[in-house]
């Protein structure tokens, strides 16, 4: 007898290309933050929260630009032609989704990074707080205990 998923899978090609597509519009923590260590050139990394987030920790490096006010205020903060990540605060937002809209909207090359700060601080990247640098134990249900990088 023949066994087949709830949920029958696309065709190989299919899939092939709507992951491909995906990997063209999102990023993760894991590689954001090997590109911001090596200073990949015109990388602008955009926190899309409120000021009350952004005081209590962010990227470092990260230009505050909540949603609401890139329109108004990107050509100010991020030079044309900069290749653009947004985040926000987790997987359970959409705030950077709505950031990565705007910034496309306004012709820059952009993509959003998936986990957003809540993943960023449990994989034990560091971070930036009203209080200076900081840095806490990787969760090991996001990564392991030994290296920022899941090898995956």
């Amino acid at each position: 007898m023949t066994q087949t998923f709830a949920v029958p899978a696309a065709d190989p090609a299919t899939a092939a290309a709507h992951f491909s597509t995906r990997l063209r519009f999102e990023t993760d923590v894991s590689d954001v933050h090997a590109d911001l260590t090596a200073g990949l050139p015109g990388l602008v990394v955009v926190d899309s929260r409120g000021v009350a987030a952004w005081d209590q920790g962010r990227l470092p490096g990260a230009v505050h630009l909540p949603t609401a006010e890139i329109a108004v205020r990107a050509a100010d903060l991020v030079p044309v032609g900069s290749r653009v990540v947004t985040y926000c605060w987790g997987p359970g937002c959409n705030g950077a989704t709505r950031a990565a809209l705007e910034f496309a909207r306004l012709g820059f090359a952009v993509k959003e990074m998936l986990g957003g700060y809540e993943y960023w601080v449990r994989e034990g990247l560091p971070v930036v707080t009203a209080h200076g640098p900081a840095r806490r134990p990787a969760d090991e249900l996001t990564a392991p205990r030994s290296t920022v990088a899941c090898d995956c």
